[in-house]
């Protein structure tokens, strides 16, 4: 393979050293196309077969066929795909020797008019002919299977040009983006910006990657979540916050993980995890109507009604409806871990009571959440962050938000007692220093933040990724993500 690809290369190259002898650049600093091919399919749907036009227009992408020695060529813009049909009545001297030095993969720009074929295919009849890149690479025959999938994500700008779909899911992808920050902006929320770089983990329970800072002589932390930060702000009066941006978490990776994601977080004073479960019902609908123009999608052949909102159950009422077993009956954590051993999970290793709930929840029921459903009342040993629960001081006011058997996000009603804070954040550093390296550090500021007042705090988490996934119906995390984190190639 790496062979052919020599010689086709080598070819290539021929042909650039042939455009170049005759004084030709095919690497120009400007190209202005004047339409695109959608456009002119659209515009021209009505032109019979065998009609000329007297349109000029100028196009340019990439060739994609070429056939008969050029007369016709396939170009693909952005936009769509068109015909050239370039006859060397209506071509100059040097453009039909820039023509025979053509390569499919090659960009073009074409002058010329409108016309149909008697075929019916419509046309741009070359009057004037450029190449505006030449390709030394040549495109593959076919790319597509699994065969090609590790090609695919390693050269993404190929799989962008040979495979429609792809291109599909990322446009998909970066508009799902737009439209949740034009909820956002709607709903008088204000887009901030806050650090990448942190001295101290915090906002979420996950491993970090850790940097070092030269001149400072420390290392920070990349940031596994933007929440205490966020929070800083509203302390600071700013009511209502959201920030879209980079997260980093040194985990593994999987059909729903990639160790760095687009997450969305979003907190709104004088508000609990109540209107954040409004939030969600109607923030995603909203953005899956802008996106695909319907709330009503399929994801894995399973039909997906958005419209209706989200069920609301809390997670120890889910592990007793699919798997039998009341949580809350299990006083200590050795209670718990046998419960959770007579329904066929093993916990030996939880070392809290909420950790056996959760390792009980995401064994057993978990998959079996399609419909959209907020899983409420997340136990408050392993939520460090969120308010005790209002009935129960076992239970914490967070939820989690399903859809299609995946966590797409949670929210909390934000702990605003600074003393209450301080207990949980010394909790967690006595887990940490007993093995559990995904627990939270103590972070003397944001406690101090705290200790000037938090409003009553409503916050939201979401990873924009699987959305995604979600409204593309895609197969995994790094269909949606343009360059996914892969393997060193040998």
């Amino acid at each position: 393979m790496a062979t052919e690809t020599n010689i086709h290369r080598e070819s290539r190259l021929a042909k650039l050293n042939a455009l170049q002898e005759l004084g030709y650049n095919p690497y120009p600093y400007r190209f202005q196309p004047s339409d695109f091919a959608a456009e002119l399919q659209e515009k021209y749907k009505d032109l019979e077969a065998g009609t000329d036009t007297e349109d000029r227009v100028t196009i340019a992408g990439r060739a994609m066929a070429v056939r008969n020695s050029g007369m016709f060529i396939d170009v693909k813009d952005n936009s769509g795909k068109i015909q050239a049909f370039c006859h060397k009545n209506h071509l100059s001297e040097q453009d039909l020797e820039i023509l025979k030095n053509l390569d499919v993969g090659d960009l073009v720009g074409i002058s010329g008019y409108v016309r149909r074929t008697p075929r019916g295919e419509l046309s741009v009849a070359a009057e004037k002919f450029d190449i505006i890149s030449k390709a030394l690479q040549p495109l593959p025959e076919k790319f597509h299977g699994l065969t090609d999938v590790e090609a695919r994500y390693r050269q993404r700008y190929v799989d962008f040009i040979m495979n429609d779909d792809s291109r599909d899911i990322f446009k998909k992808r970066c508009r799902i983006t737009s439209a949740i920050r034009r909820w956002f902006e709607e709903h008088q929320f204000m887009e901030v910006e806050t650090p990448m770089l942190h001295s101290i983990m915090g906002g979420a329970n996950a491993k970090p990657f850790i940097t070092h800072h030269n001149t400072l002589d420390m290392d920070l932390y990349l940031r596994i979540a933007p929440e205490l930060f966020l929070k800083r702000l509203v302390v600071g009066g700013f009511d209502r916050v959201f920030e879209i941006g980079r997260n980093f978490r040194n985990e593994g990776i999987d059909k729903s993980h990639n160790p760095e994601f687009t997450g969305l977080e979003a907190y709104q004073a004088y508000a609990d995890y109540n209107d954040m479960a409004d939030l969600f019902a109607d923030m995603i609908p909203y953005v899956a109507e802008k996106v695909l123009g319907t709330k009503v999608i399929t994801f894995n052949g399973q039909e997906i009604d958005l419209s209706k909102g989200f069920a609301r159950k809390s997670i120890v009422d889910l592990v007793k409806e699919y798997v039998g077993i009341d949580l809350l009956q299990a006083q200590t954590v050795e209670e718990a871990r046998a419960m959770a051993k007579s329904v066929g999970v093993d916990a030996d290793d939880c070392a809290s009571w909420g950790k056996v709930v959760q390792e009980v929840f995401d064994e057993k029921v978990e998959a079996h959440l399609i419909q959209p459903i907020l899983v409420m009342d997340m136990p408050r040993d392993i939520s460090p962050l969120a308010k005790t629960h209002r009935d129960n001081p076992r239970l914490v006011e967070h939820f989690d938000a399903y859809i299609a058997g995946m966590e797409i996000g949670c929210a909390y009603s934000e702990l605003s007692n600074p003393l209450e804070q301080r207990e949980r954040f010394e909790s967690q550093v006595a887990a940490r220093e007993a093995g559990d390296d995904e627990a939270q550090m103590l972070d003397e500021d944001y406690v101090t933040a705290l200790e000037n007042a938090l409003p009553p705090t409503g916050g939201m988490g979401m990873g924009i990724d699987r959305l995604a996934i979600l409204l593309t119906n895609a197969e995994t995390i790094r269909d949606v993500i343009a360059f996914p984190t892969l393997r060193k190639k040998d």
